[in-house]
């Protein structure tokens, strides 16, 4: 007689040996078919076999022994299979087990596959995203904390995450916070200032000084164009923004137009000449200084850098110091983004939405790009929520920083394909004289500024160590080039205010910044707490001497036209 074991979802474990025995077979010859074509050595296929025959016995042999396997469920160490529900329930543990052992080997295939580094990469994000996709946790039918929950609320969680789909899918994106809680200008991107210049492409805003005195020398941001601005001023308590208004700078800030139909066509010329550009001329003409401090973020640093070079060719170098924030110039090192990125890739990119696609250009929807960045942590970004929210009905609590996450914007189409190429793809940028921006030859060696550069250590998008060939770049610079790693990662890196006394930083012992990025932190001293305070008395050494703080906003040809954070952040993707 043949005894089975029946999880609440009716999935059964089978209790026969020879059941059992047919059931990893064919879980292994479905693994193998999943690999089919790959280039995989024959010894190392042979060891994942034996590997994974013996481990998938002591699995079973495991459930055989104990009635409530808490042990091998807590063994797992994965948070998706933490609860007891996992642990009490034979069948659950059993399925929790089994899927992290074919996740295991489906991985080491991955990994065992002979080619070149990038098809390497390739195969296994790839394989990766499969596996996550593929949890146990993600479906109802075998999610027991779910089907707990259905049980205790008579169905209500269920209705609940319908509803949460349902609005989902109107507003086109997966929830990761309660938005309903927050409003731009009213409980995030709340620092008081005043919009004191527009054109088609950015808002310019100067912020209210919270000293008598500030210094001389104005402060312009350049925030990245693929997200909005107010991540650097998301509450008063944790604001870039506000901060730097205390320390006694006056403070402008680039705004950028959520991109519509109208500047579908624009192009890379226009962001630089018409926006970075444009920008430093009107803080120029409205402070009276010639001299400003500068700060670009992510991509936003890559434009700042580019405007700036332009400048240089024309003779001028109105900064006089650049602060970059997990910023590429240097590409040659773009961690998991160089997966998606080659000649066909950006060739596609170009036709459907640059210059040579039909119209002279499209639109890069917000979207595409939030979803991109999600995936590429998909359990916390993804199925995290697809879990919670649909199939527990749980409402995600507020989170300032994933509602402008999800805050998305968009691109035109020629100025995302001339980045594309010229940076991800053939690394262009970098190389003096390569490309042609705004009619200057592009040499970002021409920059004579000093220089800040902060990178994150966990930063999955600006790897550290891709951010630290910016001191190699910036040639023009050398002897006055301020290295700062900050632990964490892309986002939770910079937002790291000091009165949270959180994370910590690592600063070069003598500033100075060698060609090789593992020599500088072998040299690097560990400082607890914020990076801002060391940032901050950097800038105070370039920032001049103070004055008395302007009584209003803007100039007499600059008149205040309306309230920060003004209407462009405002625009959805």
């Amino acid at each position: 007689m043949k005894a089975t074991s029946r999880a609440a979802t009716g999935a059964s474990v089978p209790t026969d040996p020879a059941d059992a025995a047919k059931a990893f077979g064919s879980t292994v010859g479905e693994i193998w078919k999943s690999m089919s074509g790959l280039n995989l050595p024959l010894p190392a296929v042979s060891k994942l076999q034996a590997d994974y025959l013996k481990q998938a016995t002591d699995l079973w042999n495991l459930n055989l022994r104990e009635a409530n396997p808490d042990a091998a469920a807590s063994k797992a160490a994965d948070k998706r299979f933490a609860a007891q529900e996992w642990a009490k329930n034979p069948a659950s543990a059993y399925i929790a087990q089994m899927y992290l052992l074919n996740a295991r080997t489906l991985m080491e295939m991955a990994d065992a596959v002979e080619g070149d580094v990038k098809t390497k990469q390739r195969i296994r994000f790839a394989v990766q995203q499969w596996v996550d996709a593929a949890s146990p946790s993600n479906y109802l039918a075998l999610n027991p904390e779910a089907q707990r929950k259905a049980l205790e609320t008579k169905g209500e969680s269920i209705g609940q995450g319908l509803k949460h789909l349902w609005n989902d899918i109107q507003q086109g994106h997966l929830s990761q916070t309660d938005e309903s809680v927050f409003e731009v200008g009213r409980n995030v991107a709340t620092t008081e200032g005043a919009v004191v210049f527009e054109n088609e492409l950015f808002q310019l805003i100067e912020y209210k000084p919270l000293t008598a005195k500030v210094y001389e020398r104005p402060m312009l941001f350049v925030p990245p164009c693929i997200n909005k601005y107010y991540i650097m001023d998301l509450q008063p308590e944790n604001s870039l923004i506000r901060y730097t208004v205390e320390q006694g700078h006056r403070l402008f800030v680039i705004s950028w137009r959520n991109a519509d139909d109208s500047i579908a066509q624009y192009t890379w010329d226009q962001y630089i000449e018409n926006a970075a550009v444009r920008a430093i001329r009107e803080v120029q003409d409205i402070t009276g200084s010639e001299q400003l401090n500068t700060l670009g973020f992510c991509v936003g640093g890559t434009i700042l850098a580019t405007a700036l070079s332009v400048l240089a060719a024309r003779g001028e170098q109105p900064a006089t110091s650049v602060t970059l924030l997990t910023t590429l110039l240097d590409f040659s090192n773009t961690g998991v983004l160089d997966l998606f990125i080659d000649e066909t890739m950006v060739q596609m990119r170009e036709m459907t939405l640059g210059p040579q696609s039909p119209g002279g250009g499209s639109l890069l929807k917000g979207q595409e790009l939030a979803s991109t960045f999600s995936f590429l942590r998909p359990n916390d970004l993804v199925w995290n929520y697809v879990v919670g929210n649909y199939l527990k009905g749980e409402t995600p609590p507020p989170f300032d920083l994933l509602y402008w996450n999800s805050d998305s914007t968009n691109l035109p189409g020629p100025m995302y394909c001339w980045y594309l190429r010229n940076t991800y793809h053939e690394n262009n940028l970098a190389k003096p004289g390569k490309v042609t921006v705004c009619g200057e030859k592009v040499d970002l060696g021409a920059i004579k500024a000093p220089t800040y550069v902060y990178a994150s250590r966990e930063d999955h998008i600006v790897p550290w160590d891709g951010a630290y060939q910016n001191t190699q770049v910036l040639t023009g610079a050398k002897g006055k080039i301020r290295f700062v790693m900050g632990a964490s990662g892309h986002i939770a890196g910079v937002i790291n205010p000091p009165a949270k006394g959180k994370r910590s930083h690592w600063i070069g012992g003598t500033n100075a910044v060698p060609a090789d990025a593992k020599e500088w932190f072998a040299k690097a001293k560990e400082h607890p707490g914020s990076w801002w305070t060391d940032w901050a008395a950097w800038l105070k050494s370039h920032a001049g001497k103070q004055i008395a703080a302007p009584k209003g906003y803007g100039n007499r040809s600059h008149k205040a036209i309306e309230p920060a954070p003004g209407r462009y952040v405002k625009q959805k993707a």
